[in-house]
């Protein structure tokens, strides 16, 4: 009798739980359309060079966002927007990190300065390929030499080297109106693999050849320079002139692979130098820090994957559709098991620059971007050269953050 019952009582149960089980969100098959890379960089890059050949068409699944009430226009998070400087195209560089990190700075600048100064991402660039060529030596070809790095790269370069205006170093040659690497990045990676395979590990020599392939394709950064009627070394605009203290920055991350409540490396290739500065937290604490921040009046770099169906370069929103995950659902395991299994990678560095609630009261962020993904719309839009992510997005997906220590302060003692 009890056995009957309670068969009875899951038939009963089964069409509401199909109905609380159904999705909402619809997918698609969108074929592959040239946009912005194609249309613009390409061609200036190829007004150097050979023509690509034309990509194959191709159809990719995505999320099919037509019919939604969608918040993708600047106009409604000018509340809460935070001076920055329009957006800066990277090009054909795998440079994200520096060019989102260098925006975050800008502002940065602006907010504890007062001073718009256009700051140069090539400069960075520059020191930490030389850097990459140093550690590749030491580890004996080990180490990952690529374009690819992290936002604390630039406050390491910063350490070291000091900073500069773009307007003084900009890295453009040939009267290119892209940045272009392809070609130098793999001159730099055969001519390390010939070091590797002659086991000639000098490093005087290695730095000096790297520098030389550097100065033909990016001209070389000079050691002083004239900003406003004065004199500078980068070292001294850093210190005197931004007066900006790179230790004074911090970077947050959330992942269980590691400790919480530790100083943990991010364990991914564009951290080649293997930083273990990493604040790593819970997820809940993660969101609590980053929407403090930035409620506070404080922007930030941000890293994680857009290589989503929930991510369109249609509309430029990145959403995290029900037949992925429901919102419910998103917690430390789900975010750790799409890292471990690779569906979130270390894609993409941007700078998070406002926000928003809709009517719901949740979190949507004002995303500037320098890759191509978020120019595939009209040049004159206020949209062109931004992201609009949902708070789910940023929950699941972004992985780490670089932001002022003082939005920490309340955690540090966690730490100790």
């Amino acid at each position: 009798m009890k056995r009957i019952t309670l068969i009875l009582a899951v038939v009963f149960m089964m069409p509401a739980m199909q109905m609380s089980g159904q999705n909402r969100d619809k997918a698609k098959f969108k074929e592959y359309k040239p946009g912005y890379y194609q249309n613009f960089i390409l061609k200036d890059v190829n007004a150097v060079r050979e023509k690509q050949k034309p990509q194959k068409k191709s159809k990719h699944f995505e999320m099919d966002q037509s019919g939604l009430d969608l918040p993708n226009k600047v106009a409604l998070y000018k509340d809460h927007t935070y001076w920055h400087f329009p957006t800066t195209s990277q090009g054909n560089t795998g440079t994200c990190w520096c060019f989102s990190t260098t925006s975050f700075f800008e502002s940065e600048e602006y907010r504890l300065h007062g001073k718009k100064v256009k700051l140069s991402e090539m400069f960075t660039v520059y020191w930490e390929y030389v850097e990459k060529a140093k550690g590749y030596v030491a580890s004996r070809g080990t180490s990952v030499f690529d374009e690819g790095s992290e936002a604390n790269a630039v406050t390491r370069i910063m350490r070291e080297y000091g900073a500069m205006p773009r307007s003084v170093y900009d890295g453009f040659k040939d009267d290119r109106k892209f940045y272009s690497h392809a070609d130098m990045a793999k001159e730099m990676k055969t001519y390390l693999k010939s070091v590797k395979a002659a086991n000639a590990w000098n490093e005087d020599e290695v730095t000096a050849t790297i520098k030389s392939i550097l100065n033909h394709y990016m001209g070389e950064p000079p050691a002083s320079f004239e900003y406003e009627g004065k004199k500078y070394t980068p070292k001294s605009f850093l210190k005197d002139y931004l007066k900006l203290n790179p230790d004074d920055y911090v970077d947050v991350l959330s992942y269980m692979q590691q400790p919480f409540w530790k100083q943990v490396e991010y364990e991914v290739p564009d951290n080649w130098w293997h930083s273990k500065d990493y604040y790593n937290v819970p997820l809940k604490d993660f969101m609590d820090i980053l929407n403090h921040a930035i409620e506070s009046g404080y922007t930030m770099a941000i890293g994680g994957d857009v290589s989503e169906a929930g991510f369109s370069r249609e509309t430029n929103v990145a959403l995290i559709p029900d037949f992925d995950i429901p919102s419910a659902y998103i917690n430390d395991e789900a975010r750790q098991f799409r890292f471990s299994n690779h569906t979130t990678t270390d894609d993409h560095g941007m700078h998070m620059v406002g926000y928003m609630k809709d009517k719901e009261g949740k979190m949507w962020y004002l995303i500037k971007d320098s890759s191509s993904g978020s120019r595939n719309i009209d040049p004159k839009s206020p949209e062109f050269g931004y992201y609009f992510f949902s708070e789910d997005y940023v929950k699941l997906k972004m992985m780490d953050f670089m932001v002022h220590k003082d939005m920490l302060k309340k955690y540090l003692k966690k730490f100790k």
